[in-house]
């Protein structure tokens, strides 16, 4: 399986709560940005949703404590000719920092490509049931009439795990391979390369396999259902979120992606808030807390610039909360 198809993995971590905030290619994607539709009730819900979590706005921050010095920039993982602004923004930290800390690096890159050619298991079901018997008739057949969409074979994606198919349905068709290298993280990895800044990844490349695979087989499948719900809507999330991104106010997206979720059928509030809050925790929080002993590592060796998916950084248990509770002084820079 290419390598650029488990990159959509990072890709679409903001969106996969529904599992899905669309990460897609804001200047070829043309789609309505989905807040602009709300009706003022929804917008209300909504306002309040999101600022009731600390930090929920600012993708540029600057954390000190004790002399340290950390500089903390949120990503958006695919390429948009808007991130030219950010570059230019970060090159003076750039310059200064001694290391880029970002969710994987080239060594991990490396190592996940081996992997996969390695253990193609990685991404397939074991032997047993297959995803069609695990999905019943009706949503097989929906689902194989969305995969011929992504130039997926049926007879291929029936022996993928859930949690794999439900990523590759939330990529919009839309989104050029190339826009899945060269995302703000990627280019700044490549700046810090040209200038032999040492890159250091904040977790291992296994990673995403250990977090999907913890979720129930249940929410697995879900994720497929609630990808299938949006098929319709793919463009549209993807602008609203590219969007909210350039906005610096990309918790709004998932908090829009949380309410919207609640109205589909099957769902209550309760439901979607539920799974939503399992759906953080395995893809957020976890993997927050274990940034956090990297990230005060590197600043004890100096200034440090930490790339990561803009979404870690709010939250009751985003980054930045964490290191407010651990004493650091966080200013928001503007971009």
């Amino acid at each position: 399986m290419p390598l650029t198809l488990i990159r959509r993995l990072a890709c679409s971590l903001a969106l996969l709560a529904g599992l899905c905030t669309t990460p897609a290619l804001a200047d070829s994607c043309t789609g309505r940005n989905l807040f602009t539709t709300l009706a003022p009730p929804d917008t209300a819900r909504l306002d309040a949703a999101t600022a009731a979590q600390p930090f929920a706005t600012g993708n540029f921050w600057r954390a000190t404590k004790d002399g340290r010095q950390l500089h903390l920039i949120g990503t958006f993982h695919l390429a948009d000719s808007r991130h030219a602004a950010t570059l230019a923004r970060l090159a003076p930290v750039l310059r200064d920092a001694r290391t880029l800390l970002v969710e994987a690096g080239p060594e991990e890159e490396r190592a996940l490509k081996a992997a996969m050619a390695r253990n193609p298991d990685l991404i397939l079901l074991p032997a047993g049931p297959t995803l069609r018997d695990r999905l019943g008739p009706a949503d097989w057949a929906t689902l194989t009439t969305a995969l011929k969409r992504h130039q997926i074979p049926a007879i291929m994606a029936a022996r993928m795990r859930p949690w794999f198919v439900a990523v590759t349905l939330s990529m919009s068709s839309c989104a050029p391979a190339a826009a899945l290298d060269n995302g703000l993280d990627r280019q700044l990895m490549q700046r810090a390369t040209e200038v032999g800044l040492p890159i250091r990844a904040l977790e291992p490349y296994t990673t995403l396999f250990t977090i999907f695979d913890s979720l129930s087989e249940e929410d697995q499948l879900g994720m497929i259902r609630s990808a299938l719900l949006m098929e319709d809507q793919l463009a549209d999330y993807a602008t609203t979120l590219s969007d909210a991104y350039f906005a610096e106010d990309s918790r709004r997206m998932w908090e829009f992606t949380r309410l919207e979720s609640a109205k589909a059928p099957g769902y209550t509030a309760a439901r979607a808030d539920a799974e939503f809050a399992r759906l953080e925790a395995a893809l957020m929080t976890h993997r927050n807390r274990i940034w956090i002993a990297v990230l005060e590592q590197a600043t004890a060796e100096g200034p440090a610039l930490a790339a990561f998916g803009a979404l870690h950084l709010s939250g009751q248990e985003g980054v930045l909360s964490l290191l407010a509770e651990r004493g650091w002084t966080l200013e928001r820079l503007p971009l």
